[in-house]
């Protein structure tokens, strides 16, 4: 089977951002995308920023190709400035989360489609449970035989990008112990969870020839990665993180993700191998950053040596300064560093469950504040 990746000549950016429906009194999920989208989208100059989802108490914002962070996060702005006294008028706020505090899968709706249908016919109860939102971000790729290299480079960092963002550690009323329980909630669909590390485009290119013909599949965009090409984009997608609540940690994740692929590639086009990981240890580092988030303790080579998330990041961060000067994020992404100093969004919902004797509605409460106050 032959798939052509259409590289792009620049780095270009696109952000794909999850958000779920709540209701204004209840806090508990809606399903009322369906009726948001008729009264935003007549107030966007482009509707097509804005998707319906799975379930239809999502709405996902697409930004257009954009060339850096700060003009993804204005795109955003501009859906949101729609978005917004749409759900104003219906009771709703929006929630930026991996998970929903305390809603039931039971009473949630499909949304319509094909697609949709044929995904819960096949997974059934996993497909059912999927109450499970993230965001979404592609980078452009130049050269096809350096996109699986890439792949396989940017797992190392898997685990940094999962502890950031976690944002679900409650799940049907309880605290599940996880910083994301999402992260191991979605890997239960078929295609997926990790990838597979290839050596090639071309052993890609057989593997989704076997998965069509077999008919795991029926098209690519079905393969479900964390990290996937992108081939009709020319484009590597990262989809590792959770749903965010608050635009300036969307920022600091965007801008780590940028850096991060173009640093990598750029290594790989000067004939430096980027550090790979075994994929026993992929899958292991992917496992402590879910359960334990930025106090995780991620194993960093081949050689086992293991070293606590946050110090590895920090040293990250510094080596990715002159990218980020060069593709104009240098603030953006120095704000990691904030995100870390003030929480991620696990803790901070931890924190509020605490506070008030564990009322889940308060937690949503807070989660819903942050998104408001960030704009």
């Amino acid at each position: 089977m032959r798939i052509e990746f259409r590289g792009s000549p620049r780095p270009t950016l696109g952000v794909e951002w999850e958000l779920a429906l709540v209701d204004r009194r209840t806090r508990d999920l809606r399903n009322e995308a369906a009726h948001l989208f008729m009264r935003a989208k007549a107030r966007m100059p482009d509707p097509g920023r804005l998707h319906k989802e799975l379930l239809r108490n999502t709405v996902e914002l697409v930004t257009g190709v954009c060339d850096d962070v700060p003009s993804a996060m204005d795109d955003l702005r501009g859906t949101l400035e729609a978005v917004l006294p749409a759900a104003d008028e219906l009771g709703l706020d929006l929630f930026g989360g991996g998970t929903h505090p305390f809603a039931s899968w039971t009473t949630q709706q499909l949304s319509d489609g094909v697609r949709y249908e044929e995904l819960i016919n096949r997974t059934q109860w996993w497909g059912r449970q999927m109450l499970i939102w993230g965001v979404h971000v592609h980078v452009g790729v130049p050269e096809r035989e350096r996109v699986m290299p890439l792949l396989s480079a940017l797992l190392t960092y898997h685990p940094h990008l999962q502890a950031l963002s976690a944002s679900s550690p409650m799940w049907s009323g309880v605290d599940t112990g996880y910083a994301s329980n999402r992260a191991l909630m979605f890997q239960q669909l078929p295609t997926a969870g990790l990838p597979f590390q290839f050596g090639s485009w071309a052993e890609y290119e057989h593997f989704a020839g076997d998965q069509l013909t077999t008919g795991v599949i029926d098209e690519l965009n079905e393969i479900r990665w964390d990290i996937r090409p992108a081939a009709h984009l020319g484009t590597l997608e990262n989809r590792v993180c959770d749903g965010v609540s608050r635009l300036d940690d969307l920022a600091a994740l965007v801008a780590l993700v940028h850096c991060l692929v173009v640093h990598l590639d750029e290594e790989l086009a000067a004939g430096r191998t980027p550090t790979v990981l075994p994929p026993w240890h992929v899958q292991e580092n992917k496992w402590r950053a879910a359960r334990y988030g930025l106090d995780a303790i991620v194993v960093q080579d081949a050689h086992n040596a293991e070293r606590l998330v946050t110090d590895d990041l920090a040293e990250l961060l510094v080596r990715l300064e002159p990218v980020a000067a060069r593709l104009g994020c240098a603030a953006e992404l120095a704000s990691v560093e904030q995100l870390v100093a003030r929480g991620a969004s696990y803790q901070r919902q931890r924190a509020v469950a605490a506070a008030t004797d564990g009322d889940l509605v308060a937690v949503v409460d807070a989660v819903v504040r942050e998104l408001r106050a960030s704009l």
